[in-house]
């Protein structure tokens, strides 16, 4: 069988969550998320200052010093009071709302309200979910009825489930809803976090991307997919050429590959024993997709891993499943609505200047072996996700249309002696997976399109691409940029080789040293990309930074 289809809500005024009378208390004893409208909402600003009146635990400050530990929280823990275990987040932010996330370490109730200011004198009650066994205690709450263009507070709380008696923790956040006008407009993007063996080293500051990047005050990120690497274990230490020695926090979920729903599940509590992702999470919303390390290396549809004795469940699509459920269960995002496959591609609109469409270039690629060199083509979005993705791009009123690919479109990424990506290396026609992106890019021109960009990770180096009919070997589409941005904490590679179907040229590259591959993240190697709209000019500039944010490489590009 093949992995379903998956998604999230879409963000289209129309599609959006419904909204609720307030909320009577049967429904508070009820699992499920529950929407609700938030009202009028003023602005405002300084998460730190709400947090230390609310006296939240890791809401307090908003820096990665707060909330240390791996609860998410400090002291307020009283006997079985409910305490959340990995901080909170929210994703998939639009103009009328969003997605709350949290886990509780005990079955819970879980609240969520919204306020303007940082008081939260005027909060109300925008949702309630039970956190359960079922979920491995995880919850989202889905907001509606957000002012646009406002900073919003939020406060999840947790009661126990079987005796509301028992108030456990709150933490805060807060995110700003996409405007209604035209106004600047920012966001970051990164992927790769905890692989190739190097992990969350708390000598070392921990994944200190996290913090730089919420040190921007974008918007909202992107994650490009491999957020976990499930199919990636751990050891305490690693020796390094320097001499030196890399020391990894480890539990047990990362001493093997994940191959249980639990051992997935751990991968994300992993990551979330960061300190730095933590108060990224609580300022920053996600728009999360997901690539094959969530799962295992290179996977597709159909696959069976008859040549890795690691693993004693051999079927891709078994784990895929789990992992699927993992990812949906760990991640402040909703499965696509009227879909009942649960897409994981969706379009989410922020204001007049950007929409962004989240690809899922995973689910329906065909076998790696298979087709590569096949002029008819081969699977990559599959024709539903292709047709989707053009008739989108058609009907978009936004002035810059960013496409967030789980795999690159120019760079050969193999698979021993497979296809991994889209790229198959052979000059001239399309071929293979490279048609259904061909399809894609003659449609942006047939319909005139304009003020398209692609934004990935996946190769772990930083790159700037810009693809051009004159230098194609297939000409039916107009110039376009690609950027390449990670690892966000995890081994550097590269850099590969570009593919010439559709005439790229390597404007701007950083990996590492001839010679040299899979570097610690000590080695200072780790990117992440900065997409900045400007209200007035409209104009876009691009930025690929590194771990300490310097600025490597940077392009305005005018809107037309």
């Amino acid at each position: 069988m093949t992995t379903p289809e998956h998604g999230a809500h879409t963000t289209e005024p129309d599609d959006g969550p419904g909204t609720a009378a307030p909320i009577p208390r049967r429904t508070l004893l009820r699992g499920g998320a529950v929407l609700a409208t938030a009202g009028t909402l003023g602005l405002t600003g300084g998460l730190g200052a709400a947090a230390a009146r609310a006296g939240t635990g890791t809401g307090t400050g908003s820096g990665p010093a707060a909330g240390a530990g791996a609860g998410g929280g400090a002291g307020q823990v009283l006997g079985r009071r409910p305490a959340f275990t990995s901080g909170i987040q929210a994703g998939d932010v639009t103009a009328r709302g969003g997605v709350i996330w949290a886990r509780s370490d005990q079955p819970a109730l879980m609240a969520v309200e919204v306020a303007g200011t940082e008081s939260f004198r005027s909060a109300r009650t925008v949702g309630v979910t039970r956190l359960t066994d079922a979920t491995d205690r995880t919850g989202v709450v889905a907001v509606d009825g957000l002012p646009p263009g406002s900073e919003v507070f939020y406060r999840v709380r947790l009661t126990a489930a079987d005796d509301p008696r028992r108030v456990g923790e709150s933490l805060i956040g807060r995110f700003r809803t996409a405007p209604s006008r035209a106004q600047d407009v920012s966001l970051v993007w990164t992927g790769d976090v905890c692989g190739q063996g190097w992990g969350i080293n708390p000598d070392a500051g921990g994944m200190k991307i996290f913090e730089t990047m919420r040190r921007t005050s974008p918007d909202f990120a992107i994650c490009s997919g491999d957020f976990v690497y499930s199919d990636g274990p751990l050891a305490e230490t690693v020796p390094l050429a320097d001499g030196t020695v890399w020391r990894n926090l480890v539990v047990d979920e990362k001493r093997k590959v994940a191959e249980t729903l639990d051992e997935f599940r751990g991968n994300f509590r992993y990551n979330f024993l960061d300190a730095n992702l933590r108060a990224f999470n609580r300022e920053v919303p996600w728009v999360f997709q997901w690539d094959d390390h969530e799962t295992t290396n290179n996977w597709y549809p159909g696959e069976v891993l008859t040549g890795d004795a690691r693993y004693t469940e051999k079927r891709a699509d078994v784990l895929a499943a789990r992992a699927r459920q993992a990812l949906f269960e760990y991640t402040p995002t909703l499965p696509g609505r009227g879909d009942p496959a649960g897409r994981l591609y969706r379009k989410i609109s922020y204001g007049p200047l950007l929409d962004v469409f989240v690809l899922d270039m995973r689910s329906y690629k065909n076998d790696n072996n298979v087709g590569q060199n096949d002029p008819a083509g081969a699977a990559i979005l599959g024709a539903r996700q292709r047709d989707w993705l053009i008739d989108g791009l058609r009907n978009s009123r936004a002035t810059w249309k960013v496409i967030a690919n789980d795999l690159p479109i120019g760079l050969i990424v193999p698979d021993g002696a497979a296809v991994e990506g889209v790229a198959q290396g052979t000059a001239g026609a399309p071929l293979g997976r490279e048609v259904e992106i061909a399809q894609v890019l003659s449609a942006i021109r047939r319909h005139r399109v304009r003020n398209t960009v692609w934004v990935t990770a996946d190769v772990h180096y930083t790159a700037a691409h810009h693809y051009h009919p004159d230098r194609a070997g297939f000409r039916d589409f107009d110039p376009f940029w690609e950027f390449v941005a990670g690892p966000a904490n995890a081994g550097t590679f590269g850099p590969n080789s570009l593919d010439s179907t559709f005439g790229p040229e390597q404007v701007f590259v950083k990996a590492p040293p001839a010679g040299q591959s899979n570097l610690p993240p000590s080695a200072g190697l780790q990117f992440f990309g900065r997409l900045a709209i400007d209200g007035r000019s409209r104009a876009l500039t691009v930025q690929l930074r590194d771990v300490g944010g310097a600025v490597l490489w940077s392009k305005a590009l005018p809107a037309s």
